[in-house]
């Protein structure tokens, strides 16, 4: 096999190793806080994002989830029902509009934390050591750029 071989089915081994801990972990994970919190993963990610910050037009929170516009919509609409985010009229553009977590999502989001973490540390983190991740986090830093592998909790209130 040829450097240039060796190179192509590395790249292609590390691939599927990242598609299928994705796949493996993320259901878990979700599985996790709806039955512990009664929260999607779904639901916890567009909290985070909106928690501390001023209001997201949809495309802007669309784009931090990376979930296409139509689900972020469907998301957002089920959130209001819930009483988790509320939606607000974009006064400069009538065609689009702001989401913002209400006090309720905040207090959700919250109390939803320390277990979504400790689900991180159990499926994932606990099977590496720190130089592993720390390893891992630039790795996939330096393919993902420094601005999009903000990771963070949520902010205390």
């Amino acid at each position: 096999m040829t450097q240039s071989e060796q190179h192509r089915q590395s790249a292609v081994d590390a691939w599927s190793a990242l598609l299928r801990v994705h796949a493996n972990l993320v259901p878990h994970l979700d599985a996790e806080l709806r039955r512990d919190f009664g929260l999607p993963l779904a639901w916890y990610d567009v909290l985070l994002e909106l928690d501390g910050v001023e209001p997201l037009r949809m495309t802007d929170l669309g784009e931090r989830v990376v979930l296409s516009r139509t689900r972020v919509s469907r998301l957002v609409t089920e959130m209001t029902a819930a009483g988790l985010v509320a939606r607000e009229s974009n006064p400069d553009d009538g065609r689009s509009a702001f989401v913002a977590i209400t006090d309720a999502g905040r207090e959700r989001l919250h109390a939803a934390a320390a277990g979504y973490l400790a689900g991180i540390e159990r499926c994932f983190a606990d099977k590496l050591d720190p130089d592993e991740l720390h390893t891992l986090a630039a790795t996939l830093g330096k393919i993902l750029g420094p601005t999009d592998l903000a990771i963070t909790p949520p902010r205390s209130s």
